[in-house]
């Protein structure tokens, strides 16, 4: 009997609010970010699927790494987001040398 697995973000305290459509022109990072995520999800039912059958070997091997993959990419994509914030005058303290 297969056993239930819960998909998607494992860390998320509240459920997702119904992103699936964000305009690609406008958002593209976050446009990618989301078609990975999906396509990870997808991946590891898949996975999941296949180990609940009791599948060992390569294929599976492959199927992990291709997940690793879209992670890595995700977090990638998601560090181009981060927005460090500045304190003000910090760059007229290093332009005088005074």
């Amino acid at each position: 009997m297969p056993t239930e697995r819960r998909t998607g973000n494992r860390f998320a305290t509240e459920p997702p609010p119904n992103t699936n459509k964000l305009p690609g022109r406008r958002f593209p990072v976050q446009r990618s970010i989301q078609k990975l995520s999906d396509d990870l999800d997808a991946l590891n039912e898949r996975i999941a699927e296949l180990q609940d059958e009791g599948h060992r070997g390569h294929a599976l091997d492959v199927l992990k790494a291709n997940a690793l993959d879209f992670a890595r990419q995700i977090d990638e994509l998601r560090s181009l987001l981060i927005v460090v914030p500045v304190e003000k005058g910090s760059d007229a303290k290093r332009r005088d040398p005074a």
